[in-house]
């Protein structure tokens, strides 16, 4: 049937087309703008490291104590969550019950989320060869890509260490990295809350769990996400070295709500409106604040991650970039962290925060600051008494950015915010502006359609009207 004995005229067709092209080019306008964002923040989120071996090499890792629970934090090369490895490591490193080091496939600067850098302590091959002590218990965080073929080697090594008899525990998206692994099946899982209904697609042989801070199945440990891996640890610490021991650390730590043989239920947490600042912030980065983070010899595992996750690996809400005074940090139970060292190249920042230091400043951070114009700052005020690493960075969020991008950077993280007050702007205007001008500006693209051809047509009606009447040489009609 012709388009004129359907009703449609050909004009009309046009048009519908017209609109149709115009809805698939404002559509490919935002897209393109919010994944140029996305690209961006993860791109500062997990940078490239440049920084080659020094000339006498890199820093031996520490001994490893005989006698003692050895517990391995897998971390890989191409990019791995910050609190995920550091802040079990700390919760273990805190008892001399156990001996903790990091391992990858190469013994490379690995990119932490939020723009940190590790150095592993040692290599998969060399655990596999017995150069180093096979593990009693090994931590698996979330890391970029745990299907890829790249993570193939420590899929393979993961399942090699549970054959072997080691205890697992995977932290937040690192039960992925398990599921690929093969361990997790026809057993009972968790992990990040927002994963959960991609895992039962994706790896319908567990059993996942929703609303809980970490479950155990067997030998294995899943939690919750990101700072659920500090309760995670504390459980296997109970397990291994005992109640009293778990108890002491657990008290230092001061995670709110934990107690020893507490529930192990939590909230359950869903998508809702309110997580909108996390979307702004991921897809529109553009003239966020810079921070550079002061971080000295001997800072917390827990108070170095929770900076660089609040900051920039959760919040997006600014680019975190790591200083010390050399261009190495050795936290206070021996992670060795890449930084930027302290001089003239460092790129410039708006704020120099300094997380977990309650004495002065190192002379060479407190120089390079001065040179800038920069005031040293303790995030939200320093650490009250009883407080957990991530509660001062809350605050200085919230203060600095804004409430809404606080508290969703802390439901992405799963911490609970029930015990803080969080004082700042009620809403992430920056980014909300900026998608702002990229609506009107995919929407100008998607108007082109229109607008092209009435141009057209106008320049047509204007040649045709001008060569109407006539031109010289002719005579004009009587």
């Amino acid at each position: 049937m012709s388009p004129v004995h359907s009703g449609l005229t050909m004009p009309v067709v046009r048009r519908i087309g017209r609109v149709l092209l115009g809805a698939a080019l404002f559509l490919a306008s935002l897209g393109g703008i919010c994944a140029a964002g996305v690209t961006t923040v993860m791109g500062q989120s997990y940078p490239l490291s440049d920084q080659r071996p020094p000339a006498r090499g890199w820093p031996a890792p520490k001994a490893i104590p005989g006698g003692r629970i050895t517990v391995a934090i897998v971390v890989s090369n191409a990019g791995s969550v910050s609190a995920d490895v550091l802040a079990p490591y700390e919760v273990f490193a805190r008892s001399e019950r156990f001996a903790v080091y990091t391992v990858a496939a190469r013994r490379t600067p690995s990119p932490l989320s939020g723009g940190l850098h590790l150095l592993p302590d040692h290599t998969l091959e060399e655990v596999g060869t017995g150069a180093v002590s096979e593990p009693d218990v090994v931590v698996v965080p979330a890391v970029i890509d745990p299907t890829g073929t790249a993570e193939k080697p420590l899929r393979e090594w993961i399942a090699a260490r549970s054959r072997y008899g080691a205890r697992l525990l995977g932290v937040c998206a690192g039960s992925e990295l398990l599921a690929a692994a093969g361990v997790l099946d026809n057993r009972q899982a968790t992990s990040f809350w927002a994963n959960i209904g991609s895992l039962k697609r994706n790896h319908p042989k567990v059993r996942w769990q929703s609303g809980e801070r970490y479950v155990e199945d067997g030998a294995i440990t899943t939690t919750a996400g990101i700072t659920s891996g500090a309760v995670g640890a504390l459980r296997l610490v109970e397990r291994f070295a005992g109640a009293a021991e778990a108890q002491r650390i657990g008290s230092a730590l001061h995670y709110p709500g934990w107690s020893l043989g507490g529930s192990t239920a939590i909230t359950p947490n869903h998508l809702a409106l309110s997580d909108l600042p996390y979307v702004l912030n991921a897809a529109f980065p553009w003239w966020r604040p810079t921070i550079g983070i002061g971080l000295v010899e001997g800072v917390g595992e827990i108070d170095a991650a929770a900076a660089f996750e609040v900051y920039s690996g959760v919040s997006f809400s600014a680019r975190a970039i790591p200083i010390s005074a050399t261009g190495t940090v050795t936290t206070r139970h021996g992670v060795v962290l890449l930084t930027e060292p302290a001089g003239t190249a460092v790129p410039r920042v708006d704020r120099f925060v300094v997380p977990g230091v309650r004495g002065d400043l190192t002379p060479a951070l407190a120089s390079w600051a001065s040179g800038r114009s920069l005031t040293p700052e303790l995030p939200g005020g320093g650490r009250r008494d009883g407080e957990f690493g991530f509660d001062p960075m809350l605050r200085d969020l919230a203060a600095h950015a804004d409430s809404a991008t606080a508290r969703t950077t802390a439901k992405f993280s799963e911490y609970p915010v029930g015990q803080l007050r969080l004082s700042g702007a009620g809403w992430p205007w920056r980014p909300t502006v900026i998608f702002v001008v990229a609506l009107a500006v995919s929407v100008g693209v998607g108007m082109l359609t229109v607008a092209i051809p009435r141009l057209l047509r106008r320049r047509t009606a204007g040649t045709v009207s001008r060569s109407g009447r006539g031109g010289p040489g002719t005579t004009p009609a009587r």
